[in-house]
């Protein structure tokens, strides 16, 4: 309706009298009636459109306001999108670096290996610390022994305690059923019994030093070879950088070279320092580790001489007492297994 007038208004003809005066035109009623009716009609300001074109154009042009609303919302969506965006791909970044300095590491360390293996490359020798070391493993080895030896003691009398006990049961029996023998088998009952108990006894000193044994192996001298594993890669890893170092000293010295040399010292010095940390990490667990083996053993070896002495000497109380020494407490008949709590 709009266009209708519009382009009714634009083609009207005014007739101009012959002294200059307009003349009464006979379409201003209706031509005011229509522009009042589009004033009243007319679009709301908050519907408005932008027209592209002029007058009678076609509706193509026409963004409506509301759209462009959406485009400033959906911007600030975008925006946040790529914020998003940006941070997933840094961390990306920071996992390739990683596995690229990842890789790179361990090309130098296979190849500083290969080459310490057929004797083409050298390698950081710790004369005094490497006897020490072998030391170590070939004492851990021998104790592990004994500890196993120790658990077959422990074992074999274990049964053979029960065997005791089941015997001086039927001994009990039968002097009860043989009034004929009844002393000669309440003599032999009461002997398997007290054979019985003092079993018991020695087999908690056998238990509590089982224990501590396998505590001093597969715990305290287990924590310092794991100490000495991470000195044994700090090694390898210094020798593989120390090498790669050398290499590019040999080499030409221009610009490009200059600079993979300050590289290759920076990460020569701070595996040197690695290196280091860890071999006086390994010199002073050695150290603590060898006072308390002695320290340990000497109490454990005490016990089992002096429990094993007082148990086939038939020496009850001496048996006792060297329980109390060591401050060892028996459990009670029944308390093999764990309480619910202990499980937890």
């Amino acid at each position: 309706m709009t266009e209708s007038i519009m382009s009714k208004a634009a083609t009207m003809e005014i007739p101009i009298n012959s002294n200059g005066d307009t003349g009464t035109l006979a379409e201003d009623d209706s031509l005011e009636q229509d522009l009042q009716q589009v004033m009243v009609s007319g679009p709301n300001l908050n519907e408005t459109s932008i027209v592209s074109g002029g007058y009678g154009g076609t509706a193509e042009g026409i963004i409506p306001t509301s759209s462009i609303k959406g485009s400033n919302m959906h911007h600030s969506s975008s925006s946040s999108s790529m914020t998003a965006d940006d941070m997933t791909r840094g961390v990306a970044v920071e996992k390739l670096d990683s596995m690229k300095k990842w890789g790179l590491n361990t090309y130098k360390c296979t190849k500083q290996m290969i080459s310490e293996r057929f004797g083409r490359g050298s390698r950081t020798v710790d004369m005094e610390l490497e006897a020490q070391i072998e030391v170590l493993r070939d004492t851990k080895r021998k104790y592990e022994n004994v500890l196993r030896l120790a658990r077959a003691l422990t074992n074999h009398f274990y049964n053979m305690v029960q065997t005791q006990q089941a015997l001086g049961d039927t001994f009990a029996d039968l002097s009860q059923k043989s009034p004929e023998l009844r002393d000669e088998f309440g003599f032999n009952a009461e002997t398997q019994k007290l054979l019985c108990k003092n079993g018991e006894t020695l087999l908690g000193a056998v238990n509590f030093f089982v224990s501590s044994i396998n505590t001093l192996v597969n715990k305290t001298m287990e924590d310092t070879l794991m100490t000495i594993k991470m000195y044994e890669n700090a090694r390898l890893e210094f020798d593989a950088y120390r090498s790669d170092l050398e290499e590019l000293s040999l080499g030409p010295r221009d610009a490009v070279t200059m600079a993979r040399i300050d590289a290759a010292q920076q990460q020569y010095q701070v595996h040197k320092e690695k290196y280091e940390r860890f071999r006086s990490d390994v010199i002073i667990k050695l150290k603590f580790l060898e006072e308390n083996k002695v320290k340990v053993m000497h109490k454990q070896l005490l016990l089992f001489h002096n429990a094993i002495s007082a148990y086939f000497a038939g020496n009850q109380q001496q048996l006792e007492q060297t329980l109390k020494q060591f401050n060892i407490k028996l459990r009670p008949p029944g308390a093999d297994k764990p309480s619910w709590l202990e499980e937890q």
